[in-house]
């Protein structure tokens, strides 16, 4: 089955079977290795991308269902090769330790500070339950979030 997707602002007419999930298509059809598989049962949150603007996690949805939408990867958030701010907020507050959550944590972060841009640390712990870190104590993501100068 055909698709057409806009990536990160490039658009692409790709081939898929169509019980692809997007997260799969977004790693070996495009070669946009940031998105993680971390669970396949929508548990961690690793997966995390942007469709038409919203935080949705991509090991959930086939990638049919992003024809004719925009997606956004943890590849797609940076511009003129500079840090996206919450990027750079997660590297000055030491967010990550291992890396393989902070792509999902990002993505769910800048769509957390999009809906709620004076969220409160108890709030912001309440909408990250669905992305999972398995080596910190949240506290510095939770701080790395906050901060963010957006």
């Amino acid at each position: 089955m055909k698709i057409n997707v806009n990536v990160n602002g490039q658009d692409r007419l790709e081939n898929v079977e169509p019980r692809t999930l997007l997260v799969d298509f977004i790693r070996e059809n495009l070669k946009l290795t940031g998105t993680h598989v971390g669970c396949d049962t929508t548990q961690c949150g690793a997966c995390t991308v942007h469709l038409d603007g919203v935080a949705i996690k991509s090991c959930t949805i086939l990638a049919v269902q992003a024809n004719n939408k925009t997606v956004t990867t943890i590849e797609g958030i940076s511009e003129n090769d500079s840090l996206h701010p919450m990027q750079e907020s997660f590297k000055e507050n030491h967010g990550l330790q291992c890396g393989f959550c902070t792509p999902g944590m990002v993505m769910a972060g800048i769509d957390i500070r999009r809906r709620k841009p004076n969220i409160d640390e108890k709030e912001l712990r309440l909408e990250l339950e669905g992305n999972i870190c398995r080596c910190t104590g949240y506290h510095n993501i939770v701080k790395s979030i906050l901060n963010a100068k957006m």
